[in-house]
This record gives structure tokens, C-alpha cells and sequence, in this order.
């Protein structure tokens, strides 16, 4: 069933993080912390960057979402990871999975599958060829960058649909699913994917709305909605990949319910 997004309800989601500014625990990687906290803060979030293993387990309970993002991996950042992913279950926290290059390697595609094995992610988000490699549906990926084209919705349904979760992949249109509902995002720019850590960045921003969005195939589709207003947003003002970075923290920042009615494309 496809899913139409209200614009209403998308502002009234943006309205209550900023009311409330959700923590969000991040366990992420080197290249995008910086990028993702300061993304996650001019939305109206908390975000908190905690990967030790000695305190990962507090930080996610005092925490309203988690999001795990595997873009550096080590074997103690696995660690931390799992002790983060049990106590969200414990604490009934969502948590949100970006498998950074599954299907890259033998090593990250084995760990993004245990997660998604033992620890039953609220929210998986990635570009399709890394949904692919977790789905056993074949593709390649390229470091981070995607290999396919075209979106196999089928399948994309079939995993959210077996995993129990919802699934969110990036693409010239995003589709998110939970195996029932699909909604397909086409906001966005193509000056997008020249920033390194965009995608990272749309986990992060999934973690602040399924913090108070108690539906998260609603929770995803407005982040990913967001993200991509916000994409067009900082485009129109930016003169290349640089000064887009710097305009898209603005964008979510100055995002308003005009803006999102005016620009959320159905």
C-alpha cells in the first residue's frame, strides 16, 4: 500500500523534537560524528557520541533512541555496539541500524547480519546495494557507494516484512517500507551523495524522529522527507559539495511549516 505523506503531520513530528530534544545515542563513525551531532542539534536534538564499552550500556538508557552506524568498525566498537543494542532492548528504545559497505567486505556484511539477527533493529537505513547484500538479493557495493540503479521494492518489502522492521533506502527516490506500507521520498538534490557522511547523516536524523514518532515507518519516511527538503534547501544556496554542508545545517535548522508544505513532493 503506498503512503502519502501529510505535510502536517510531518511538521507536527519537527515541532515535537524541537519541544523536547530527544538524546539520541550515537555509535557511528570517525568521518561523520562531527557532521551528524551538529546535524542532529540544529534539528533540535540531543545528540550524544558514547562508544565505549564501560559506559555504552548507561548512555542508552538514559537515551530516548539509538542509532548504530558501522562505517569504522573494530572489534571493540562491535562490542559496545551489542551491550548498546541489548540494553535498548531491555529500555524498549528504538534503535536505528546503518550497515556502512555491507556487502564490501566479508567482515561487515557477517556483522550487519548478527545485528540484524540477534538484536532486531527498529529502523535499517542504507543505499540499496547494502540492503541488497543483507537480503541475499545480490548487487555490489563500492566502499559506501551503491551499484544499483533501480529499486527492487518487492524485495525491499519482503525484508522489511521478514526482519519485522522498517526498511529506508536511499536513492534518486527513497523508499521506506515496513513490508505493508510503502512511501516513496523524492525530495532530495543531486549534489547530495558529493558530501561524504549525507546518508549517515539521514540515520542520525531517523534516530531523532523515531525518539517521538511512535510509528517508525512514519518516523523514517518524514526523516528521510526532511532531509531531502532540507538537500534542496541547501542546494539553492550553495555553490558546491562544501558550502552545501554548511547550508543543509542551516536548512534544518530554519526548516518551517510553509517550507515543508511548499516543498514536500508527493
Amino acid at each position: 500500500m503506498n503512503v502519502e505523506l501529510s505535510a502536517a503531520a510531518l511538521w507536527a513530528d519537527i515541532e515535537k523534537i524541537r519541544q523536547t530534544s530527544p538524546v539520541v545515542h550515537n555509535i557511528t563513525n570517525f568521518v561523520v560524528m562531527n557532521t551528524t551531532a551538529n546535524a542532529l542539534l540544529a534539528l533540535g536534538a540531543s545528540p550524544v557520541m558514547a562508544h565505549a564499552v564501560e559506559e555504552v550500556e548507561d548512555m542508552t538508557r538514559l537515551a530516548s533512541s539509538l542509532v548504530i552506524n558501522i562505517g569504522t568498525l573494530s572489534s571493540e566498537w562491535v562490542k559496545a555496539m551489542k551491550l548498546a543494542m541489548q540494553a535498548a532492548a531491555e529500555m524498549n528504545r528504538p534503535v536505528v541500524l546503518d550497515p556502512v559497505g555491507a556487502g564490501a567486505t566479508a567482515y561487515r556484511t557477517r556483522i550487519s547480519q548478527d545485528f540484524l539477527k540477534q538484536y532486531r533493529p527498529t529502523v535499517l537505513r542504507g543505499n540499496i546495494s547494502e540492503i541488497m547484500a543483507l537480503s541475499d538479493m545480490g548487487g555490489e557495493t563500492r566502499g559506501v557507494d551503491s551499484s544499483v540503479s533501480d529499486m527492487p521494492v518487492t524485495e525491499v518489502m519482503a525484508l522489511a516484512q521478514t526482519k519485522n522492521m522498517v526498511v529506508a533506502v536511499s536513492g534518486e527516490t527513497d523508499l521506506v517500507t515496513d513490508g505493508r506500507r510503502c512511501a516513496h521520498i523524492r525530495n532530495g538534490h543531486a549534489m547530495m551523495p558529493k558530501v561524504t557522511g549525507l546518508g549517515c547523516t539521514a540515520t542520525a536524523i531517523v534516530g531523532a524522529f523515531v525518539a517521538i514518532q511512535a510509528d517508525p515507518f512514519l518516523a523514517a519516511a518524514h526523516a528521510m522527507a526532511t532531509m531531502g527538503i532540507c538537500g534542496e534547501l541547501a542546494a539553492d544556496k550553495a555553490a558546491g559539495p562544501g558550502s552545501l554542508q554548511m547550508h543543509l545545517l542551516d536548512s534544518l535548522h530554519s526548516l518551517d511549516e510553509g517550507l515543508i508544505s511548499a516543498m514536500l513532493r508527493r
